[in-house]
């Protein structure tokens, strides 16, 4: 016959939220809190106490609740105050808007200041929330500035000094990097800049395969394969559209058996061109593993974005690089799957193959 003592621990080992305290889950921060009766205090899941016996631990849902029940809150991991993830959410964000209102890229050791940081921790928790670096993150909002004002009327120049550039010579230098062409070309919607494409079959269908010569910049699905070309076009209105030849078919078998088996994974350099927002999140879908999904809430939160919930949907929806960068690993808060630019079935396809291996 079970003790009091070995009854209690084994109902608390037969918790679930053992496990999280066991592990230290900081995911698991705010969905609930543990008490501890021999010391009297409260703690988060992912406080670095020493992990206290099965038998002395209580669960509590609000914080309110373990107070009301007798407990203090913990002076290392404070469960009182917003975790230390979500106050470097706060931090970055905070970071990422000064970053873009400022006329040129703070340093490194400028962010860290102002976030009473030291720089390495900041670079370190910058690139944590966001998927990029600081500077990549500078680099990716003037990219986005460069693209807005090349849009709108005005001389090259002016959009070059307004992306905060100090002199044009130095945009030219990363010009093919910004926007992968010249920005004379850009203007005119790609022209003077070669696009190769082929389309082929796979299980879910047509597939067209594109590349520019910085890297595969379209991997589209659909049904139609006229359609997939239409489409292409219509993202390079005046660029010129080359038919890929038997080498470049070779390229497009490496797309499909990716497509086909997607934990292989695709070795091929990618072009992906977006705003400064829709490169955080389609960083922040290259790093959710195989078989594994997130919800657009979580992708915000990665980001620092928290309430940009809808932002994100509106990334994914723009990617063009189906699989690639992987937005069908992104589902509802409920785990249900929402629309997928190349049909929910598609989706729900490629989870499956993912979830098998």
């Amino acid at each position: 016959m079970k003790t009091k003592v070995e009854a209690l621990a084994a109902v608390t080992l037969g918790d679930a939220r053992w496990g999280s305290v066991v592990a230290r889950d900081a995911s698991a921060d705010g969905r609930f809190f543990y008490s501890v009766k021999t010391t009297g205090v409260y703690c988060r899941p992912s406080c670095g106490a020493r992990t206290p016996r099965p038998e002395n631990v209580g669960f509590h849902a609000t914080t309110a609740e373990a107070e009301q029940a007798g407990f203090r809150a913990c002076k290392r991991c404070k469960p009182g105050q917003p975790s230390l993830a979500s106050r470097h959410a706060d931090q970055v964000a905070e970071l990422c808007r000064f970053i873009q209102g400022a006329e040129q890229p703070p340093s490194l050791e400028a962010l860290a200041e102002r976030a009473g940081l030291s720089p390495h921790h900041l670079h370190r928790v910058f690139k944590a929330v966001t998927g990029l670096t600081p500077k990549a993150y500078a680099a990716a909002h003037r990219a986005e500035r460069i693209r807005t004002g090349l849009a709108r009327r005005g001389s090259v120049t002016e959009a070059i000094y307004d992306a905060g550039f100090n002199s044009s010579g130095r945009f030219y230098e990363t010009s093919s990097q910004v926007l992968g062409m010249t920005p004379t070309n850009f203007r005119a919607g790609g022209a003077n800049t070669e696009i190769r494409f082929a389309i082929g079959e796979c299980t879910l269908g047509p597939i067209l395969v594109a590349t520019s010569d910085r890297g595969v910049c379209a991997i589209l699905m659909g049904e139609d394969p006229d359609a997939l070309a239409k489409d292409l076009q219509d993202r390079f209105p005046q660029a010129t559209l080359v038919g890929g030849d038997a080498e470049f078919e070779q390229l497009v078998a490496r797309v499909v058996g990716f497509v086909e088996a997607p934990r292989v994974g695709l070795d091929l350099p990618l072009d992906v061109r977006g705003t400064a927002f829709q490169q955080r999140v389609w960083q922040a879908l290259r790093e959710i593993p195989a078989g594994a999904t997130a919800s657009y809430t979580d992708i915000a939160e990665r980001i620092g974005s928290p309430k940009s919930v809808r932002a994100v949907a509106q990334a994914c929806g723009a990617n063009a690089l189906a699989v690639a960068i992987p937005c069908h690993r992104v589902v509802r808060n409920d785990g249900a799957l929402s629309g997928y630019r190349w049909g929910v079935e598609r989706k729900r396809a490629l989870l499956d193959r993912e979830a098998n291996r």
